[in-house]
């Protein structure tokens, strides 16, 4: 249907985007949003109305929603909503600024099995069960997607049954990022391309891919192994921009709180999460 519009007239693009969660972002092989929304951002009504058919939808279906009153005839939902109901709702301005001359962003399921961030293209809204990295960095990318971060994650964030709640200011904003490096920056390409056609290839999405990696059952698949060998020469970059290199990783299917990964071994987990506990403290401080 947007895409309809769109051919109806091209001006309608500039309000109509790919809206793209965390349902997409783990099951879809190319995590490509399923679904479109309109989005005036905070432009006044009349900027708005030049735009007939995407308004006159907002109009009809969003409005009435946002006008909703209770019997004392106060608004059901919070200011401005109610007088701007024209106005994408959560619109997060310094997010918008942040990313604003970026082509591309990491992101990641706020709940997910995989805890795996994605670099996924901007100019499409972000669904707030997603948690954006403001970056395209992919010495970034690497050091999100290592066992380190992942420890730090199952560790300092809160599960709900087998899956992991990430959340930024427990998880992130403690994590103390490497400096990037060359052979960070190499990694977090050469897995960003290398699981791209993997997925690509296997028509799977992130959580599916994820599980047959963490499933000591499979093994003898080129896919696989590969996307595993590839974390590996990831966490092995991390360890290296630290300046842990003397730290024995020992990759395997190891289970920790009651979920198994292929991941750095049990030793190597703590004595890695102790210096990063050490390393947040000496930055804090």
């Amino acid at each position: 249907e947007a895409q309809e519009w769109i051919a109806a007239d091209a001006h309608n693009a500039e309000v109509l985007f790919p809206y793209l969660n965390g349902e997409d972002l783990n099951s879809r092989p190319d995590a490509s949003a399923a679904r479109w929304v309109i989005d005036f951002n905070d432009w006044p009504e009349e900027r708005a109305r030049d735009f007939a058919i995407p308004y006159a939808r907002v109009s009809e279906r969003v409005r009435p929603e946002r006008q909703r009153k209770q019997p004392n005839g106060e608004y059901v939902l919070r200011r401005p909503l109610p007088e701007r109901w024209w106005q994408y709702g959560d619109k997060r301005p310094a997010l918008r600024r942040a990313i604003a001359d970026l082509p591309e962003v990491l992101v990641i399921a706020l709940v997910s099995n995989a805890v795996m961030p994605v670099r996924v293209p901007t100019g499409q809204v972000f669904s707030h069960a997603l948690g954006v990295f403001a970056t395209d960095s992919y010495s970034v990318q690497a050091a999100l997607s290592s066992s380190l971060h992942q420890m730090w994650a199952i560790t300092f964030g809160s599960t709900l049954e087998t899956r992991v709640r990430y959340a930024p200011s427990d998880v992130f904003d403690t994590f103390p990022l490497p400096a990037p490096t060359r052979r960070l920056d190499d990694a977090g390409n050469r897995l960003d391309v290398g699981r791209r056609d993997i997925l690509d290839r296997r028509g799977l999405g992130l959580t599916k891919i994820y599980n047959l990696v963490n499933d000591h059952n499979v093994s003898g698949d080129t896919d696989i192994d590969r996307l595993r060998q590839l974390h590996v020469d990831v966490d092995e970059a991390v360890m290296a921009a630290y300046g842990w290199e003397d730290v024995s990783l020992l990759h395997g299917f190891h289970t920790y709180r009651q979920v198994q990964r292929w991941t750095i071994g049990p030793a190597a987990r703590v004595e890695s999460l102790d210096r990063l506990l050490e390393e947040n403290h000496r930055r804090a401080g």
